[in-house]
């Protein structure tokens, strides 16, 4: 796998990516033997089976079957929104939202310079189902633009488009808030890539102020791998509330971290044993990217599907974890990650702006000696008042890491706990 970057005590995913790895007697949907040669490309898809569901009947009941869910943060069950956009009146929208602003996240990047094919065959589907007149493959990196860039131009020559149906990609800049869904429609209408407030929502009006329906893409790509083998083989791995296999992005405390398939429901110990393991152990976790918090204790047990990692009070997220080995300080660490969050915001929300200010604010008092118990209470209640605020859910992750490192900081200054704590 590829040396991963860090910066400022994070780990960053991994910015040349290697290749992709299936867990031991997992099994392989995404991760193919073959998908990393650069042979690989629209012949192998088709050999494969796909592109052959060319109506929109019983795609979204397809879907409902499979319990397939969103990949790309929310968990939204995937059926649910492709449905709000085709009941719908008039010209539709679809985009594969492919920008990955998430730092600790590289599987959607792996997977359109990878199987670029398969996201447009989702995506293909998804405009049957919703009658688009636009599909728009919406990416940032380099890498990206020119594989799905590539990947458009073999659909395009092999007659695979629907008839009145326009397949597009847009490049886009930005940080993290760019692959929000508001942004996403703003920035394809001529906009600055930040979030809009809501109502409207973009499956009432998005891009060109038609119904839109953003959606990531390796959600597009188990559409299309539905359409294929069925909702009961999809079912056949993962839990019942969380079917499917998914793509981890795995970084950290582990010599071999990167992008690996497995089943949801996995368990942390056994993601990070294929990475390399974790050195004296891991002390702690930050689940879903760099939003859901620290998680602490023993983890290695904890399963990685929907149900189970929010009864701990995160959230899986885009399925990033980074571990924490025994050996880092994770109030310093806290302390740098509520800088990316300063950082990020796109400032356009007072309550954001100043909320993430004050929450860095804090914790870097509390790093450089300050004990006045005060900042941990402040910490506590930030990490409850500020969430659902603002524009999007930006500040959600900086109030839940205030949230989660709240209890550390009582700890450490002899100040009793509050009621909702602890993690």
């Amino acid at each position: 796998m590829s040396e991963v970057l860090t910066l400022s005590g994070l780990t960053r995913a991994p910015q040349v990516l290697g290749p992709a790895v299936t867990l031991p007697g997992g099994p392989a949907r995404l991760v193919l033997p073959g998908v990393e040669s650069s042979d690989w490309g629209l012949k192998a898809e088709l050999n494969l089976g796909y592109f052959a569901h060319c109506t929109a009947e019983g795609v979204i009941e397809a879907l409902r079957e499979a319990g397939l869910r969103g990949r790309g943060g929310a968990g939204f069950p995937a059926h649910i929104k492709w449905q709000a956009v085709a009941q719908a009146h008039g010209d539709t929208v679809v985009v594969a939202n492919g920008h990955e602003g998430e730092p600790a996240s590289a599987k959607d990047r792996w997977l359109i310079t990878r199987r670029p094919h398969l996201v447009l065959d989702g995506l293909l589907l998804a405009a049957r189902v919703t009658g688009a007149t636009r599909a728009i493959v919406y990416v940032s990196q380099p890498d990206s633009v020119a594989a799905a860039r590539r990947a458009i131009e073999d659909v395009a020559l092999a007659g695979l488009v629907p008839a009145g149906v326009s397949l597009e990609f847009f490049e886009t800049r930005g940080g993290y808030v760019a692959g929000e869904e508001t942004s996403v429609c703003r920035a394809i209408n001529g906009g600055p890539a930040l979030p809009l407030a809501k109502p409207p929502r973009p499956f009432e009006s998005g891009v060109d102020g038609k119904p839109t329906l953003v959606t990531n893409v390796e959600t597009l790509a188990h559409a299309a791998w539905i359409m294929r083998y069925g909702p009961a083989a999809f079912r056949c791995a993962g839990t019942e509330d969380s079917p499917g296999t998914t793509l981890f992005t795995l970084t950290g405390a582990c010599p071999d971290g990167g992008v690996f398939e497995a089943p949801l429901g996995t368990t942390v110990g056994e993601l990070f044993e294929a990475a390399g393991g974790v050195p004296g152990g891991i002390t702690a976790l930050l689940m879903g990217g760099w939003f859901g918090g620290v998680l602490r204790g023993g983890l290695d047990g904890l399963s990685c599907s929907h149900a189970e990692i929010e009864a701990v009070g995160s959230g899986l997220g885009c399925a990033a974890i980074t571990a924490i080995g025994p050996d880092e300080d994770m109030l310093s660490l806290a302390a740098d990650l509520s800088g990316w969050f300063e950082q990020e915001s796109s400032r356009q929300c007072g309550v954001c702006k100043n909320g993430t200010k004050a929450i860095h604010d804090a914790l870097h008092k509390v790093v450089d000696g300050d004990a006045d118990p005060e900042h941990g209470e402040n910490l506590a209640r930030w990490g409850t008042t500020l969430r659902g605020r603002g524009a999007c859910a930006f500040l959600d992750g900086a109030a839940t890491l205030a949230r989660s490192v709240a209890p550390e900081i009582a700890a450490e200054s002899g100040e009793p706990q509050m009621d909702g704590e602890t993690r």
